[in-house]
């Protein structure tokens, strides 16, 4: 049985047929791997206070979206030392030399229980997400932090919380203790897990949700929140699933949007399920969840232009790898489905992928990105050769890639390819910068883990807008 991957890191095989289905023959274009080897100063300049925003991505509020990286310090993956870094953007981009580097005690976290094999002081990019709680214009660090044993319900757990940071110009500054946030009676004993932020009522508060440890219901918490960690209200009426949670994105603008939440189901590599739960301005999510077809990649954006939020779900690729479960249905294999507005799906298929390149890990997952800042996004799919960006008709190759030899070692060419990561438009010109990443650790080629170098495309390309590595932003103690 294979262990459950985070579909968002790893790679995809094969391209994916035009979303338009206009059949319009449009020939796609393909760019060339860039030779941009990433660099870093090592030197660190602070980032100017902002005056705040309503982008929950612009630490420092200065009206620049910033990048959240993890940052191997030392040890193997499971008791890696992990940290967190921002690097900053500006009017010229994401600027690599002004950044900033988290650790827990950075935090004001507490110390996580006895059964995490991490060092002490290890921060995981997993765990935390950003969000303006207070609504003061600048995100706060949200981390889910796993204490000691505890029992509900017959589920034994690691009671799970989430602490807030509270930002400010300068980002969260630790020097007092992180607020644990007020969960409802149903789900205190045990905390909550899968954590995603969201706005779900599209009041322009931003808002968290999570599953309740012990099985009683999804918690979804709306804001604003005060000071003590307490949501302006809860809804405990959706049902638990075993799975976890996806949010549509909170506008970077600050335009109040209400944003959808997609559940997908639990996986063991087969293609699991996904139940979408919708959003609209002015009330809570449908109680209600509508079931979509089973696929273990999956992005929210405005695929066809109209204004208004689609969702993507699709085969990745990964498949059990227990006999008789190798294969998934006609409907499932190698195919896209769109659902505009969360209308009637379209499907797509998929190119075979190559014999030779399959995996039981299987390709990945789907970013949604508007690279030529027409409003129409299109999805940044990963390949075992690169990336492939669908746009209508458009099917566009990104590449970059990592060295021929790291740490003394010699990397084969078809470990060097780098994979997309997400995508954002770091200096304000109305289109999106492309993010990829690469590591020559192994669990990366495997899992997207444990990445090194970032790529900071110009679009769809050749040429970055920024590259860095993240080995110059570890602490030396």
């Amino acid at each position: 049985m294979k262990p459950r991957i985070a579909v968002v890191t790893l790679a995809v095989c094969t391209a994916l047929a035009p979303l338009s289905g206009c059949g319009s023959g449009t020939t796609a274009h393909e760019s060339s791997p860039s030779s941009g080897e990433p660099t870093t100063a090592a030197a660190s300049r602070t980032p100017a206070p902002g005056k705040g925003s309503k982008d929950p991505d612009d630490i420092n509020g200065d009206g620049h979206r910033d990048l959240v990286v993890p940052i191997i310090v030392g040890g193997d993956d499971g008791a890696a030392d992990e940290r967190v870094g921002v690097v900053y953007g500006s009017a010229k981009g994401l600027d690599p030399s002004t950044r900033t580097v988290y650790g827990r005690a950075d935090l004001g976290l507490p110390e996580p229980g006895r059964q995490l094999l991490a060092p002490k002081g290890s921060l995981s990019a997993a765990d935390l997400t950003t969000a303006d709680l207070d609504g003061d214009g600048f995100p706060d660090f949200v981390t889910t932090v796993q204490g000691a044993m505890t029992s509900d319900n017959n589920v034994v757990a690691p009671r799970t919380v989430p602490y807030i940071a509270w930002g400010g110009p300068g980002g969260p500054t630790g020097k007092t203790s992180a607020t644990p946030v007020q969960l409802p009676q149903s789900a205190m004993k045990l905390g909550v897990q899968s954590l995603v932020r969201g706005d779900f009522d599209g009041d322009g508060h931003h808002d968290l949700a999570g599953f309740a440890y012990n099985h009683s219901s999804l918690v979804v918490m709306y804001g604003p929140f005060t000071r003590s960690g307490a949501p302006a209200h809860t809804d405990t009426s959706l049902r638990w699933a075993d799975g976890d949670l996806t949010a549509d994105a909170i506008a970077p603008s600050g335009t109040p949007r209400a944003t959808s939440l997609l559940m997908h189901a639990v996986s063991d590599g087969e293609q699991s399920g996904n139940t979408l739960y919708t959003a609209r301005r002015g009330s809570q999510l449908s109680a209600s969840g509508r079931q979509l077809r089973s696929g273990n990649a999956h992005t929210f954006g405005d695929f066809d232009g109209d204004g208004q939020r689609d969702v993507a779900v699709g085969d990745d690729g990964s498949r059990n790898d227990e006999p008789g479960f190798e294969t998934e249905p006609a409907d499932v294999d190698g195919s896209l489905a769109v659902y505009p507005g969360g209308g009637a799906p379209v499907t797509y298929r998929l190119p075979e992928a190559p014999k030779s390149a399959r995996t039981q890990y299987g390709p990945g997952g789907y970013v949604s990105a508007d690279p030529d800042g027409d409003g129409h996004d299109g999805i940044l799919v990963a390949t075992y050769e690169g990336a492939t960006l669908i746009d209508g008709t458009r099917r566009t190759t990104v590449l970059r890639e990592g060295p021929a030899t790291a740490d003394g070692k010699k990397i084969p060419a078809t470990w060097r390819h780098a994979r997309p990561a997400g995508a954002a438009d770091f200096n304000g010109d109305g289109k999106d910068e492309l993010i990829l990443n690469w590591g020559a650790d192994a669990k990366f080629g495997t899992y997207g883990k444990l990445p090194t170098r970032w790529w900071i495309t110009d679009g769809t390309t050749n040429a970055n807008r920024a590259t860095f590595t993240t080995t110059a932003f570890a602490p030396h103690s």
